[in-house]
């Protein structure tokens, strides 16, 4: 039996054997998790409640935290200074919702089943459902698109697949309702009407995710102005002529100049402008755009933060800021996802939890979206599943790397050839390089980070890196065995259903 404490922290110490929800079917586990809050565990305000704020799209070189040239977010910058900033956060596959089903499940796409946009079963075990058999109140509010109804939750209010920007429609509880007004302030208009009135004798587990800044780029209209008359710098690698590169990167149709539309800048270039400069004329509306409805998601970031500090819940309450995925940001003459390289694999993460994490820390060890779950149960005080394929980081949260934490994760990227032809390919990201395998090409590219950050010079070939090829290699289908990946959707994969 655990005793009670006065904080998260000394709570999670007072409890080094929680009960092993996974271990017990889930009808049981409820009767059990109600017996544990009504007095076997702490009482409700021991335990962390978890806010956790997820955007679609945003690019940690968008975010000021992050070191952006481009913008600021003071907003999201808070959760930097009071908490911890993660610089090597990784996507398993980089597409919406394959790494939503990944976030629930703690488990890679071939194992949870939905590498592409196809339905995400919800009646497989999951984060929110531990967490809710376990006492939790549990809430989502915004963008769920994962082809089902939600499970597992108390209350859900979403929008249906991807959602509009403007009088969006909502599905609340399976009830369909048109509201007037912008998306991203909605969504936090609900959020704070959810932490209004749930249930003040439970911690809660709430999921705000906003559609921005998802692809058309629809500012709010006091935004719309704003980048207007700024010149936004351009990546170093915008220029990129793919010279050195596999196939894939000619194929993939996500270039800035020849691949954004005229519903995406929103507006008829000056007549006669030469091919360089539509380029950077193009690169501009489209980042005017972007900027613009990020700059509605800080703000309501703000209003959230401000709403715990208001109603005493800042203390005992973990505010999680992450993407679904990283973007490029004309980075490579691109926009979009999908591949490994580090613009479209890093996923910003930001963690404030006063009772644990020191403020104004950076870690740069690697975590992968399918730690999520684990850390989240742990922090809550729940074992993690065996089946789970992500490892809880809360020991990185401490400031305490463990002297067996990863040093490279594995990536694997299934959609082809909708929505843009970016080939499929699996790979090894580590400290120090990317290693990608283009399966239906069959052509491997590699880059030293140390010596090529912007990963623009493939030496898959160069002779002075054979002994590294080799090695990273091994540890590269060492890693694919571990993860059980057997090629199950390589062939075939699901088809689209979201």
């Amino acid at each position: 039996m655990c005793r009670k404490t006065n904080s998260s922290a000394q709570w999670h110490a007072a409890c080094p054997a929680p009960v092993c929800w996974w271990a017990i079917p889930l009808a049981m586990a409820m009767v059990l998790a109600s017996q544990w809050t009504g007095g076997m565990c702490p009482a409700a305000q021991t335990r962390p409640n978890i806010l956790f704020i997820m955007a679609d799209d945003h690019a940690a070189h968008a975010i000021s935290a992050y070191g952006s040239r481009v913008n600021k977010t003071p907003n999201i910058d808070r959760l930097a200074k009071e908490g911890m900033r993660f610089d090597r956060c990784f996507v398993t596959n980089s597409i919406c919702t394959p790494s939503r089903a990944v976030i629930m499940t703690g488990k890679y796409s071939h194992i949870n089943g939905v590498p592409v946009f196809n339905r995400f079963d919800g009646s497989q075990p999951h984060l929110v459902k531990y967490l809710q058999a376990a006492g939790y109140y549990t809430a989502i509010v915004g963008k769920w698109h994962l082809g089902s109804d939600p499970t597992g939750f108390d209350y859900w209010n979403i929008l249906p697949g991807q959602g509009v920007y403007y009088d969006p429609v909502f599905i609340e509880m399976g009830v369909r309702r048109k509201h007037t007004g912008y998306c991203t302030d909605l969504i936090t208009e609900f959020t704070l009407k959810v932490l209004d009135g749930r249930p003040k004798d439970k911690p809660f587990f709430l999921m705000c995710h906003h559609k921005a800044p998802h692809r058309p780029w629809d500012p709010a209209e006091r935004h719309a102005k704003k980048w207007q008359n700024v010149s936004i710098p351009e990546p170093p690698t915008f220029d990129d002529d793919y010279s050195t590169r596999s196939d894939a990167a000619r194929e993939a149709t996500m270039r800035i100049d020849r691949d954004l539309t005229a519903r995406d800048v929103k507006q008829t270039p000056p007549p006669g402008l030469p091919p360089a400069e539509l380029k950077k004329w193009k690169y501009q509306r489209y980042m005017q755009d972007y900027l613009a409805c990020i700059d509605a998601v800080d703000e309501g970031v703000g209003q959230l933060l401000d709403y715990l500090e208001r109603n005493g819940l800042a203390q005992n309450t973990i505010v999680i800021y992450t993407s679904d995925q990283g973007f490029f940001l004309g980075d490579h003459n691109w926009y979009d996802k999908r591949f490994i390289y580090t613009e479209s694999l890093r996923m910003p993460f930001l963690v404030r939890w006063p009772a644990v994490v020191k403020p104004g820390t950076v870690n740069g060890d690697i975590i992968i979206n399918a730690d999520f779950a684990p850390t989240l149960l742990e922090a809550a005080g729940l074992a993690v599943p065996q089946d789970m394929q992500g490892r809880s980081f809360i020991r990185l949260l401490r400031g305490q790397t463990p002297a067996d934490w990863r040093t490279a994760m594995y990536y694997r990227y299934y959609h082809y050839p909708a929505h843009h032809r970016v080939q499929p390919h699996y790979g090894l990201r580590t400290l120090r390089y990317t290693l990608v395998y283009f399966n239906k090409l069959d052509q491997w590219e590699l880059y030293d980070l140390d010596r090529d950050p912007h990963e623009m010079n493939n030496v898959y070939n160069d002779p002075a890196y054979a002994e590294t090829v080799k090695q990273l290699k091994e540890q590269l289908y060492k890693l694919k065995k571990e993860l059980k990946d057997e090629d199950q959707f390589a062939d075939n994969p699901p088809k689209d259903n979201v």
